[in-house]
């Protein structure tokens, strides 16, 4: 779930490049994120492709997409697909069970506009797995929240600094409500200044590891040819940066991803944000993380749907040892913070990718 923005030099050769290589021929990213992201009519045999298709469209880490699904008519299975860990930024595979979490949340959704209970089950054995059991019902709810699956983005941008109001918030925190899970929300400048210096603190942290640099690298998509070829990881573009050819996109990244260079952005993305919402679990264990997940991608889908756009800056949370420090300024106790982003108002940045549907539904 840890979404970061590529800061790529500004010299003249690399401007240069970026020019030459934006006019030439290549796919179209906007049409390959139109066709991923529209609303898809559900056919008559098709209920697990619709079903599969709206729970890919969460969030998730590094956009690894780290699932597969399996099921029938009656119950839906959602397991890990390890070969899409990220086992430095994500050494417990907290995150991967997070984003499985908010891939069973926006299928529980769908399978209410398709006229389906749900019931979201953690089965812990060999390597966990969520299972959805599914029961017509015989007429469709939309959800609010269902209608959002579809227009839901990490936005890493700058953001107004407009305050979100206190009604609104109220929402928030409603929606987020699972059980075990809560959101909690901080809009005091003190407490949101606090959370910041471990942010930066441990984003410095992360930096200075050259193992945890290699592996953000290898899900770093320069430019719009590779990302749709792979139709996975964190396209540059999404973020706002110029499109290169991998081989320059591999150099700038080398030379411009500091730890100054990404704490000054950090500090001025949170200074222009409205508040830091925390997913906060009262357990340690894949079937919580799960649950925050679920309680995350609904905190989400309810900020989508009231104009609200969020990102994610889960350094403190990925850095163990930041983690009792953040629980402390939180006064959490015990409990576990999971995910950590920062929310506001902005306008829309172009949409990350995702694989076919046929690629992560598998035989159980």
């Amino acid at each position: 779930m840890n979404r970061r923005n590529l800061i790529l030099g500004g010299s003249a050769v690399a401007l240069a490049a970026a020019g030459a290589y934006a006019v030439m021929r290549g796919p179209s990213y906007p049409d390959a994120a139109a066709g991923v992201w529209s609303r898809k009519s559900r056919q008559a045999d098709d209920g697990l492709n619709y079903l599969v298709h709206n729970a890919t469209l969460a969030a998730n880490s590094h956009n690894t997409q780290p699932w597969l699904f399996s099921g029938t008519a009656s119950q839906v299975s959602i397991r890990p697909d390890t070969s899409r860990a990220t086992p430095v930024a994500d050494p417990d595979n907290h995150h991967l069970f997070a984003s499985l979490g908010a891939a069973a949340e926006n299928l529980v959704l769908a399978a209410a506009a398709d006229g389906r209970s749900a019931e979201v089950g953690f089965d812990p054995g060999a390597g966990g797995q969520i299972r959805i059991d599914l029961t017509e019902t015989g007429g469709s709810r939309r959800d609010p929240l269902f209608e959002a699956i579809t227009e839901r983005q990490c936005t890493r941008s700058m953001y107004s600094r407009r305050d979100v109001p206190s009604a609104e918030l109220a929402m928030l925190e409603a929606a987020a409500r699972v059980e075990g899970c809560e959101v909690l929300l901080i809009t005091r400048r003190p407490q949101i200044d606090a959370i910041l210096e471990l942010i930066t603190s441990a984003n410095a942290a992360q930096i200075a590891d050259p193992h945890f640099v290699s592996e953000l690298k290898s899900w770093l998509r320069f430019n719009a040819a590779h990302a749709i070829r792979t139709g996975d990881g964190l396209y540059s573009g999404c973020s706002g940066n110029p499109t290169l050819p991998s081989w320059l996109g591999s150099i700038a990244f080398g030379m411009a991803f500091t730890a100054k260079a990404e704490n000054d952005k950090i500090i001025k993305q949170v200074g222009s944000s409205a508040g830091l919402a925390v997913i906060v679990s009262g357990g340690d264990d894949p079937a919580h993380w799960v649950r925050a997940g679920r309680s995350y991608q609904r905190f989400a889908l309810a900020a989508t749907s009231l104009g609200i756009r969020h990102a994610f800056l889960n350094q403190p949370l990925e850095v163990t040892a930041f983690r009792p420090e953040l629980a402390a300024l939180l006064g959490i106790g015990q409990k576990r913070p999971d995910l950590l982003v920062r929310f506001g108002y902005a306008e829309p940045m172009p949409r990350s990718l995702r694989r076919p549907v046929s690629d992560v539904i598998v035989n159980a």
